[in-house]
């Protein structure tokens, strides 16, 4: 029986028409993350490999760095990684939240099973630019998600210099959004928020090689990079025809941001300086009438309400931040006003 099949761009607008997202990644679907997807392999076949080579090698323009490990897993699995494989002497990690107390968990973890992490330190972001010390890494997350918090690069990049430490970042929540990762040695993140693919890939991007022998077959950075396991190849394939167009769907995220904050300026907690592109996190209680509508619950309780903007990634330039029309917003006198500051 001959079956009706749609086209790409059809099923991935009808799919897009079942859900208004305002999490965190993956973003909306792409048609382009369907038209890379194919029959591969890891080994002997040539078609994946130049898919593969034409992927990582746009990743390493993108952050600037050198070499570039791709892992199948969560960007947890590529901090894990990097945490095992690069962590020695004294880490100060920053605290921005419920992911920089992650990175806390990693880098204490790493101390006890890989034995060069002597000490971990943590230090407030707020007071970053005060310290003083002598450290070995600097550990920190560029885009905190849970609380809608970005630290500039450079004061994380002047920390690291100002304490002579080398620069580990949780690139998750800024990869292809933010700019700067070249001043960090190590980053880690994954397929699925900023890069606009499928969930399944994650990368780590270094430009020296680790100096940690680890206990681990597969947490050993030298099994990914020799690559003697399966690898995440339908996800990378997904990334294959959205990374020459990345700047056009970027360009959504850019414009769902503006028209947010304009939307809501009387409830900002974040300052301009510290925004990011990926959420906001306003003072008070978004909700929304719209059945189709996936709010951001964070994963830690801080009040009031954090939204994403990678809901009309699928229109790229065309986007005009429509898909916040389905939030309810309160009236500015019913609230206190937001603090506008840290």
């Amino acid at each position: 029986m001959k079956k009706n099949l749609k086209s790409i761009e059809t099923f991935v607008a009808e799919q897009n028409d079942r859900k208004l997202l305002f999490t965190a990644g993956p973003a909306s679907l792409l048609p382009e993350n369907l038209a890379g997807l194919r029959p591969c392999f890891g080994r002997g076949d040539g078609d994946y490999a130049q898919v593969e080579d034409q992927v990582l090698g746009a990743l390493k323009v993108m952050t600037g760095h050198k070499r570039i490990v791709r892992l199948q897993g969560s960007a947890s699995l590529a901090l894990e990684i990097m945490a095992m494989n690069f962590l020695y002497g004294r880490v100060l990690v920053v605290s921005t939240g419920y992911y920089s107390d992650r990175l806390k968990w990693l880098a204490d973890s790493a101390m006890r099973r890989a034995g060069e992490v002597k000490e971990v330190v943590i230090a407030d972001w707020k007071n970053v630019e005060s310290m003083t010390g002598s450290f070995d890494w600097v550990f920190a997350c560029y885009t905190e998600t849970s609380c809608g918090l970005k630290i500039p690069i450079e004061i994380l990049s002047s920390l690291a210099k100002n304490t002579g430490a080398r620069l580990m970042l949780d690139a998750t929540a800024s990869i292809g959004l933010e700019s700067g990762h070249e001043l960090a040695d190590v980053i880690g993140y994954s397929s699925c928020k900023g890069l606009f693919g499928l969930v399944g890939a994650s990368f780590i991007a270094f430009n020296e090689p680790s100096a940690v022998e680890v206990d681990s077959f597969y947490l050993r950075l030298d099994t990914h990079i020799n690559k003697l396991m399966t690898g995440p190849y339908h996800a990378i394939c997904s990334l294959a025809e959205v990374m020459p167009k990345h700047n056009d769907f970027r360009a959504a995220v850019v414009e769902n941001k503006r028209v947010f904050l304009s939307r809501m300026g009387n409830y900002l907690i974040i300052p301009n300086i510290y925004q990011p592109l990926l959420c906001t996190h306003v003072y008070c209680e978004i909700a929304s009438g719209n059945p189709r509508a996936i709010l951001y619950k964070p994963r830690s309780n801080i009040g009031g309400s954090v939204v994403c903007h990678l809901g009309e990634v699928h229109l790229g330039r065309t986007a005009k931040g429509r898909i916040l029309d389905a939030l309810i917003i309160p009236i500015a006198n019913d609230l206190e006003r937001g603090v506008n500051g840290i």
